[in-house]
């Protein structure tokens, strides 16, 4: 499995009423996440969608285990689970600096040809850059 980790803090913006992290960003977290985790293997979405490689989500699950808060310090893992094909599948914790798991997601998303719209396969290189964490 390749597992990459990114750390921000929760902006003042991103919050409720309560101070806590409203529902809907924690979609805009993971696609951080999944972006900084394809850019570490050497696959920023600038790249893929360069060479005609499109990755719509496909369908997003969210479990919210505790409520981050504004201003904490939080450390997202997103993980690639499997060898990609025609889809890639990402699961993510988010925690917090005492470690606390805020929440868990995953998502999965499918590989597109820009030009035609359809679904194709994961790219070689791409594949070829995940399989020493798929022995």
């Amino acid at each position: 499995m390749y597992s990459h980790e990114t750390s921000f803090r929760v902006r003042y913006g991103e919050t409720d009423q309560m101070g806590f992290v409203y529902y809907g960003n924690y979609a805009q977290y993971f696609e951080v996440g999944r972006v900084e985790a394809l850019r570490h293997l050497g696959f920023p979405y600038r790249k893929l969608e360069a060479e005609g490689v499109m990755l719509p989500v496909h369908d997003l699950q969210v479990r919210y285990h505790r409520p981050a808060l504004y201003d904490d310090l939080v450390t997202l893992r997103t993980s690639i689970v499997s060898m990609p094909g025609v889809r890639i599948v990402f699961a993510y914790e988010l925690r917090n600096e005492q470690g606390d798991l805020l929440t868990e997601a995953s998502t999965t998303l499918v590989f597109v040809n820009s030009t035609d719209k359809r679904p194709c396969r994961a790219p070689q290189p791409l594949l070829d850059a995940l399989a020493p964490y798929f022995p």
